[in-house]
């Protein structure tokens, strides 16, 4: 066989796997070491092919339709810088545990560490934040070179989605001449009646004896708790909350819990625990007997500090697979096993902890008085960054997705995202917390086709403006609100804020862009309501537009600040009084 042959054969029957295996989209973005690969992805019949020119905004787009999609997608770059690109997102799918099939096209072997252009080190690029890596072979069209690709590309797949999710990294090195013949007879070749390397994965599941053993160390403990952190599950939500309410506990979830919002029951959940947990005094009365976590560590500081104070409380956390999750760095005890299967196995033991009658009566008697100052409006004039998520909350789409934005998107939508029977999943980067990518990560969970809003900050949409051409290319539908304090609006909840004669500079890093002719750039639809009424109204109009709209909310920091800590003292100062 010639070089051409050679080379169509081994790629084709690589990426015909890649599909056997369940991969349904390819992120690609153009090069010309990567022509092999680009063209046949483009030349499959059963993939669905997105073209994002810049490697940084096609990883997190990538990153976003895993996500939405909970299923591995794959990411094709040329040799060189293009690949390091991609490194901010394979970080970023390595924490939140997110299975990315990253391709890179390299040199062969002899254009090495010789002075070739476009040439770097792509040998393990990406270190320790991928599952697995290989360095494929050189393009062979053998029975045994054929079987090689196929089985790379299934275990590719298999590794990338099993266990807890992640990102797994294949180096191609490809000689020129690079264009595959699609003309070659039988191109896809011998495809099997499944994947090359069939797989299957059990839950992982407590026996009796050790849900027994749980039990009776729980069996004296009349205040418990239940913690949910950002987990993606949408199953869980219904075990937890008759979990709770088989043990009379009180359930903490953040906004990334998935619990906030649904059919299932929710008196047991607990909104405001991050402005419930900001006294220490508070935080004192309110010590638990345990607590059971599923999940991530809650976004909440206030919550972490509780943590931290009590250290000698019994603590389990549930891993569906092995994990480690426990920044506090207090003695804990991880659960190996699925979560959902966990809570409906325990809420069906006979031997349940003695709840303590007042316990969940006082949890949910602050929470009222939380969320009753965080909801009320009485003497607001301007638009809040609060006031702009309660009225996003008002007017979202039943069965959409909220894509939000770390900093202070994701704490305002923590403290003011209250229940609701909604069918809303909650999406965001909280495995690196990093404000790159957000507008490529939501764009990528739009590709979907589920209704999304994105919610970030100024700096946030100024990081990743030119994933927007996206939204323009493949006309996406997607509702973005920023809300925009002109810089960097967290760091005056900091210390750093009391430095002013750096703050600014450093810290505060004031943008004063008219993103207006950015969006008009991209095609898409601009508003910049002053009032809630305003804010509702344009965000309805939005979720009727086809295409690209964004609706900015304009916020000053110090005001901002001082509303957020008016809120706070409110709810302390009536904690207190009432709490004696």
């Amino acid at each position: 066989m010639n070089h051409t042959e050679n080379l169509t054969r081994y790629t084709a029957n690589f990426v015909d796997e890649l599909v056997a295996a369940g991969l349904t989209d390819v992120v690609i973005s153009p090069g010309s070491r990567s022509t092999p690969m680009a063209m046949t992805m483009t030349e499959h019949p059963e993939l669905n092919q997105w073209v994002i020119i810049d490697e940084r905004s096609a990883a997190f787009f990538a990153l976003g339709m895993a996500k939405q999609m909970k299923r591995p997608v794959a990411i094709i770059c040329t040799s060189g810088t293009a690949a390091a690109n991609y490194f901010p997102a394979i970080i970023e799918a390595y924490y939140s545990r997110v299975p990315l099939i990253v391709l890179t096209t390299d040199r062969p072997h002899e254009l090495r560490d010789v002075g070739a252009p476009q040439a770097i080190g792509q040998l393990k690029l990406y270190g320790d934040y991928t599952k697995w890596f290989h360095e494929m072979a050189l393009p062979e069209a053998t029975e045994d070179m054929l079987a090689y690709a196929r089985s790379k590309a299934s275990r590719a797949v298999h590794i990338a989605r099993e266990g807890n999710a992640g990102p797994v990294h294949l180096n191609f090195p490809f000689r020129e001449p690079l264009i595959p013949d699609f003309s070659t007879e039988d191109l896809w070749g011998k495809r099997g009646k499944g994947s090359f390397l069939g797989k299957m994965e059990g839950r992982r599941r407590l026996d009796p004896q050790q849900l027994n053993n749980l039990c009776e160390k729980l069996s004296h403990s009349g205040k418990g708790l239940i913690v949910c952190g950002p987990q993606p599950d949408p199953n869980l939500a219904d075990a937890i909350a008759h979990l709770a309410r088989q043990w009379g506990v009180p359930i903490l979830a953040d906004p990334l819990s998935q619990l906030r919002a649904g059919k299932h029951a929710k008196d047991h959940i607990i909104e405001g625990y991050d402005a419930i947990l900001r006294n220490e005094t508070i935080r004192k009365q309110l010590k638990p007997d345990f607590i059971i976590r599923f999940g991530a560590m809650p976004v909440s500081k206030a919550y972490l500090f509780f943590m931290k104070e009590h250290r000698d409380v019994q603590q389990f956390v549930v891993e569906n697979h092995t994990g480690y999750r426990e920044p506090a760095g207090n003695q804990t005890a991880f659960i190996d096993a699925d979560g959902t299967a966990l809570c409906r196995d325990l809420a069906a033991m006979v031997a349940t902890p003695s709840a303590d009658e007042t316990w969940l009566d006082t949890w949910q008697q602050m929470n009222r008085i939380a969320k009753k100052h965080l909801l009320n409006q009485q003497g607001q004039e301007k638009l809040t960054e609060g006031e702009a998520i309660r009225g996003l909350m008002t007017v979202i789409p039943d069965r959409s997705t909220i894509y939000i934005g770390n900093s202070m998107a994701v704490r305002d939508l923590d403290t003011f995202f209250m229940s609701t029977t909604a069918s809303l999943e909650v999406l965001a980067n909280r495995g690196a917390n990093g404000i790159d990518g957000m507008v490529s990560s939501g764009l990528g969970a739009g590709a979907s086709g589920i209704p999304v809003t994105l919610v970030l900050g100024d700096l946030s949409f100024f990081h990743d403006m030119n994933g927007l051409l996206a939204a323009k290319h493949y006309r996406l539908n997607i509702t973005i609100l920023v809300i925009n304090n002109n810089g960097g609006g967290i760091f005056s909840f900091l210390p750093q804020v009391d430095h002013q004669k750096h703050f600014e500079t450093l810290f505060g890093t004031p943008l004063d862009i008219d993103f207006r002719q950015v969006i008009t750039m991209y095609g898409g639809t601009y508003h910049q309501p002053t009032n809630l009424s305003d804010l509702q109204q344009v965000l309805k109009e939005s979720y009727r537009y086809d295409g690209l709209s964004v609706v900015e909310v304009k916020t000053d920091r110090t005001e901002n600040r001082q509303w957020h800590h008016d809120k706070w003292q409110a709810i302390e100062n009536e904690l207190l009084q009432t709490r004696g």
